[in-house]
């Protein structure tokens, strides 16, 4: 399978989904419809193309609903899109730029020294 990439609209589905394991169609349209307003056409249509990109299967009979992808997934390609996009793949300015414009707590920096040191095994420190 190859990278699939998700639009804000199939990230509602998706979100679903990830939540509640398999959901019959109607019951994704009936939940969409209360929380964001699609009609019933709209989702099926969304759903549709999730199921032609690889992200969603169709399960017969009732057109139960899978993900066949994890959020997990979906966050990668998104962020490595991100940083290819903005930063031209370059993990190090993406986090050089984001923590220069923002304030970080005592928390936020001994998480991300954490992150760290679990990567360099302990050797490292911020």
């Amino acid at each position: 399978m190859g990278e699939i990439r998700l639009h804000e609209g199939e990230l509602n589905v998706m979100e679903l989904l990830w939540s509640n394991k398999e959901l019959a169609a109607k019951d994704i349209a009936k939940i969409i419809k209360e929380y964001i307003g699609w009609e019933k056409n709209t989702t099926y249509t969304v759903i549709s193309r999730l199921i032609k990109k690889g992200a969603v299967e169709r399960l017969d009979p009732g057109f139960i609903c899978r993900a066949l992808i994890t959020k997990k997934t979906a966050r990668e390609i998104e962020t490595r899109h991100l940083l290819e996009q903005f930063y031209n793949g370059s993990f190090a300015t993406f986090i050089e730029e984001y923590v220069n414009d923002r304030k970080l707590s005592k928390y936020e920096v001994l998480e991300l020294q954490k992150v760290v040191s679990k990567q360099t095994g302990g050797n490292s420190k911020f």
